[in-house]
C-alpha cells in the first residue's frame, strides 16, 4: 500500500502508514522494503528532507541499506537540485555503484542545466562501459541548453562511434477499442488534419493563458520558430489532440508512452486538464500523471 501511494504521489498517505508501522500499529516493523517505499513516496512527492531523514534512520535502526535506497535518496536530492550532496552518497556508497545512479545524477543535473556535475557523472558511465542512448542524450540535452552547438556535435560524434541508435519516442492512445500510435510530426493516422487544427487551436488558448514553449528541450542549432513546430508535434501532444477530437467531452483521455514526457509537453497537458476541463491521464516510462484543473499528481516531480 505504502508503494501505491508512492506511484500516485500521495507522500503524506505513504508516510502515515509508514509511522503506524515503525510505531508498532500496524504489526512488523519496517525492513529494507517498507523503507525503500517510503523513500519513493518521499521522491514522487517531493518531501527532501523527510526522505534524507528515513535514510539516515535505516542506520540508526541497523536495517541494511542496497544499492536500492541510495538510488532513491540520490534521486531525491537530485530533483532538489541539491547535486552535490547527492554526488557524495554515491561517492561515499559501501558497495559500487550501479550505471543507474550515475545516470540520475545525470538527469538531475540536466534538469539544473549544471554542465560540470553532468560531465562528472557521463565521465563515470563512460568508466562503467555504459553506453545507453539516454546517456548521450541527456548530456545533449545539457549542452543545447547552454547553446553549446560544439559540443552536442561531439557528443553525436561520439553516438555514431559507438554505433549507439537513438530510441524514437512514440505515444498510444485507445479509442473505442483500437490502439493509435504517433510518432514526433506523425501525418500517418487519417484525421491528421483534424488532429493539427486541434493542435493550432490548443496552442492558441494555452498562448492566452501565458504559456510560453520551453525550446530547450529541442536539441538542435536551429531558429527559435522552428524550434517552437518541432515542440508542436511531439508524440503525446499528437495523441492528446486525437483524444479531445475523437472522445466524449467529459470522458478521460488515456495516454501511453515509451519515454519520459517532455517539460514543455508536461506543461501543455496540465493547461489542457485545466482549460478543456478534462482528466488526462499520461503513463511513461517512469510514472503516471494524472492531469486534472491544471495541475498534475506528481507535482511537477517525474
Amino acid at each position: 500500500m505504502i508503494m501505491g501511494f508512492a506511484m500516485d504521489g500521495n507522500g503524506l498517505k505513504a508516510l502515515q502508514l509508514f509511522n503506524r508501522m515503525a510505531g508498532g500499529g500496524l504489526g512488523p516493523m519496517p525492513d529494507g522494503v517498507t523503507y525503500l517505499a517510503a523513500l519513493c513516496a518521499c521522491n514522487h512527492a517531493g518531501m527532501v528532507d523527510e526522505g534524507v531523514r528515513l535514510f539516515e534512520l535505516m542506520e540508526k535502526h541497523d536495517v541494511s541499506r542496497n544499492v536500492k535506497h541510495y538510488g532513491s535518496v540520490v534521486d531525491l536530492l537530485g530533483r532538489a537540485g541539491r547535486l552535490d550532496e547527492a554526488y557524495k552518497i554515491i561517492e561515499s556508497m559501501p558497495m559500487s555503484p550501479d550505471p543507474v545512479l550515475w545516470q540520475t545524477l545525470l538527469g538531475a543535473s540536466k534538469t539544473y542545466g549544471n554542465v560540470e556535475m553532468a560531465e562528472q557523472a557521463s565521465r563515470k558511465l563512460v568508466e562503467m562501459g555504459s553506453n545507453t542512448c539516454g546517456d548521450f542524450v541527456l548530456l545533449s540535452n545539457v549542452y543545447a541548453a547552454h547553446q553549446r552547438w560544439t559540443d552536442v556535435g561531439r557528443v553525436r560524434e561520439a553516438m555514431k562511434t559507438w554505433d549507439v541508435k537513438k530510441v524514437p519516442g512514440f505515444s498510444y492512445i485507445e479509442m473505442n477499442g483500437v490502439i493509435f500510435q504517433f510518432f514526433n510530426g506523425d501525418k500517418s493516422h487519417p484525421k491528421w488534419r483534424e488532429i493539427y487544427r486541434k493542435l493550432e487551436e490548443i496552442n492558441s488558448k494555452i498562448r492566452e493563458f501565458g504559456y510560453e514553449p520551453e525550446t530547450n528541450y529541442v536539441l538542435h542549432d536551429i531558429g527559435y520558430e522552428e524550434k517552437e513546430n518541432a515542440l508542436s508535434y511531439h508524440s503525446e501532444k499528437l495523441a492528446l489532440a486525437f483524444g479531445l477530437v475523437s472522445s466524449d467531452d467529459r470522458s478521460p483521455i488515456n495516454i501511453n508512452k515509451n519515454l519520459r514526457i517532455c517539460g514543455d509537453c508536461h506543461v501543455v497537458i496540465k493547461l489542457v486538464s485545466k482549460l478543456y476541463c478534462r482528466e488526462i491521464i499520461v503513463r511513461d516510462r517512469t510514472r503516471f500523471h494524472r492531469f486534472k484543473d491544471g495541475s498534475c499528481s506528481c507535482r511537477d516531480y517525474w
